[in-house]
């Protein structure tokens, strides 16, 4: 039986994940403290580890869970930042879940580009108190703006289909653009100059860090509107607050936050927020801020389950071989050149 210790662990997390378990006959112990140099130790007795975006697999971390036996890191996400992959390779292999469900995610960019453009949120709270004035609640049409997309793999793509469907002219930046996909890709800069949207959809890596910085927002259109599903890093929120103060961006939706690790996912409301940067952020009347909940749908956490368990699985079971696994053998990680039919080590 394998025993897989699951970190930062939610009530949404356990149903689809026992059921998946329950059906390979997994042993699953769920804590909610997130992974760290502090908790390692208490995956000792586990085969696997199973952590999310926030938790923090640092080499220190890496070589504690190592020596404790632990043999696999099991993302239930697509995102990888938080694995330092470089320390582990050669000690515990790293899976993931490269896409649970893109269209979650896609949709809840154009929700929240939606609700800003056409002050959906204002509405709400108005028509609560009974305030029926449309003062101040003008916004302007999608058809015929330009969205910028900065990442076209799977949610990109499917992201940009939802704006063709609104009948939006579409720019793409990308690393490795999707061939034959109908999609005009254009330089860095004449996305961030011609676009009335800009919506990333691109990994956090040492290159795209911070990709949205003073220089870049001074690039783009006044009044430019910026929407992040990906990563919180991707955006400098000390450059976005600057850029919204001088009026040069027009609104940001938000569904990341550079330091959102001790921040999201946990009911805050009774306490003074401490940081100060994400609380003036949200007290801006053109930002809207949800708390990484892009993927939260119930096909996605369906998909997730099944993935990941799949995924440990397919490594504690015959050769070991998964087709998700990161690898850092040629150092592109994700697009390891390699042949994808035996394990990275």
């Amino acid at each position: 039986m394998v025993k897989v210790a699951f970190f930062d662990a939610k009530a949404y997390d356990r149903p689809s994940f026992e059921k998946y378990g329950g059906i390979h006959d997994m042993e699953f112990l769920f804590f909610e403290t997130k992974l760290n140099a502090y908790t390692a130790d208490l995956a000792k007795g586990c085969d696997a580890v199973c952590v999310f975006v926030n938790d923090d697999v640092n080499a220190e971390v890496i070589n504690r869970l190592y020596d404790a036996g632990v043999r696999l890191i099991a993302l239930r996400s697509a995102g990888y930042n938080n694995v330092d992959v470089r320390a582990a390779y050669g000690k515990i292999h790293v899976v993931h879940v490269p896409a649970y469900s893109p269209y979650a995610v896609a949709e809840h960019a154009m929700a929240m580009l939606l609700t800003s453009v056409r002050r959906i949120h204002k509405a709400y709270n108005r028509t609560r108190e009974f305030n029926f004035s449309l003062n101040g609640l003008t916004g302007f049409d999608m058809h015929g703006k330009t969205v910028g997309v900065i990442g076209t793999g799977r949610i990109g793509r499917i992201f940009i289909d939802i704006c063709r469907g609104f009948g939006m002219n579409v720019l793409a930046y990308d690393r490795y653009p999707a061939e034959n996909s109908g999609i005009e890709y254009v330089s860095l800069d004449r996305l961030f100059s011609e676009s009335d949207i800009i919506s990333l959809h691109c990994p956090l890596t040492n290159e795209t860090k911070h990709l949205i910085g003073h220089g870049a927002i001074s690039k783009m259109k006044k009044g430019v509107v910026l929407v992040n599903t990906s990563r919180g890093a991707l955006i400098d929120a000390e450059a976005l607050l600057e850029g919204i103060k001088s009026r040069k961006v027009g609104a940001a939706c938000l569904d990341v936050y550079e330091e959102e690790a001790d921040i999201f996912f946990e009911d805050h409301s009774g306490h003074i927020m401490d940081d100060e940067l994400l609380s003036r952020l949200i007290s801006m009347p053109n930002v809207i801020v949800t708390s990484h909940q892009a993927f939260l749908t119930e096909e996605a956490l369906n998909n997730i389950a099944e993935t990941t368990v799949g995924n440990i699985l397919a490594f504690f079971e015959g050769d070991g071989f998964c087709e998700n696994e990161l690898c850092y053998r040629c150092g592109n990680i994700e697009h390891c050149k390699k042949e994808r039919n035996r394990k990275c080590f």
